[in-house]
């Protein structure tokens, strides 16, 4: 049987939900039965300074939680992407906030995914479910988790904590999954 193991950075700027998203992937995860670890990491400047936090997903018991080079990276703000743009191995996933980041010259060796987290997100009616926007397009593309157990997730974690705007994650979600699909 084939071993099961990736890795992801997600990276933005605090506030902006990588966190969450982060946690949500370890969630599900850990709702599949797989081995997970979750590490936040915040820059000294904390308040519009870079937050990110590395996720790891296996069938087996992880040697070490750090990840220095990622099967996935998602950057949802500028900084991020001159900070991580590297960090994906060859052969991985790129998938960025197209709405916040410019990538002029994007890697030829990875899969790039540019979503536009922010528009669809304002359309929904909360600039704060873009990372749920980008949890879709992540579980879409790259199957780090499965789609349905991360759906039930969202609605255990985000639903409980509030439930009004449980429609409008869950639509977000959606609309992350069909852009990945295109």
């Amino acid at each position: 049987m084939e071993h099961f193991y990736k890795n992801m950075i997600a990276a933005g700027f605090g506030g902006q939900g990588v966190m969450v998203l982060g946690q949500l992937v370890a969630y599900s995860g850990i709702a599949q039965g797989m081995h997970v670890t979750w590490i936040p990491s915040y820059g000294p400047e904390m308040r519009g300074g870079t937050a990110n936090c590395a996720v790891v997903v296996s069938d087996e018991e992880i040697g070490s939680p750090v990840v220095n080079t990622s099967d996935i990276t998602i950057v949802m703000n500028q900084p991020s992407l001159t900070k991580f743009e590297y960090s994906v191995k060859p052969g991985g996933y790129l998938i960025y906030n197209s709405d916040l980041v410019t990538y002029e010259n994007p890697r030829n060796d990875v899969t790039v995914i540019p979503v536009p987290a922010q528009s669809i997100a304002h359309e929904l009616g909360s600039d704060k479910v873009a990372n749920i926007v980008v949890l879709g397009a992540l579980v879409e593309s790259t199957g780090i988790v499965d789609k349905e157990i991360c759906i039930e997730t969202i609605k255990e974690k985000l639903g409980k904590r509030k439930p009004k705007f449980l429609p409008m994650n869950l639509e977000a979600f959606a609309k992350g999954l069909e852009i990945a699909k295109k």
